[in-house]
């Protein structure tokens, strides 16, 4: 059974960090893209950052450039979200997704994990 299990989520003051981690079990990951979504209360679930296999290509939502990290340890099976002057308005639950045939996280072969709430406050 694949699962995508996030960490890492909480309360931190505005200009915080935060870490957030995804351990994917059940298969390899091989060829994947790993990438995180946040959905925030009352809004649809957007694109945050994604990394290919090879660490090669890396994208970000506008919104985080400059301020969030992605990365990711093959070896572990693990992506990382490394969160920098954290805003009021990153408060979101944030969810890890694996996408096996590119990066636009799109169709039923997605794996997506449960989510871990960030909240910021001013």
């Amino acid at each position: 059974q694949v699962q995508l299990v996030e960490s890492g989520g909480g309360l931190v003051q505005a200009g915080g960090s935060l870490r957030l981690s995804c351990v994917a079990s059940g298969r390899t990951f091989s060829g994947y893209t790993m990438g995180w979504f946040r959905q925030a209360p009352g809004k649809e679930r957007v694109f945050v950052a994604a990394r290919g296999w090879s660490g090669g290509s890396t994208y970000y939502a506008d919104s985080v450039k400059g301020r969030f990290t992605i990365s990711r340890d093959n070896a572990k099976n693990t992506v990382y979200l490394q969160m920098n002057s954290l805003k009021p308005e990153d408060t979101a639950v944030y969810y890890c997704a694996a996408d096996p045939l590119g990066s636009s996280f799109l169709g039923s072969s997605v794996y997506w994990g449960q989510g871990t709430q960030v909240t910021i406050s001013s």
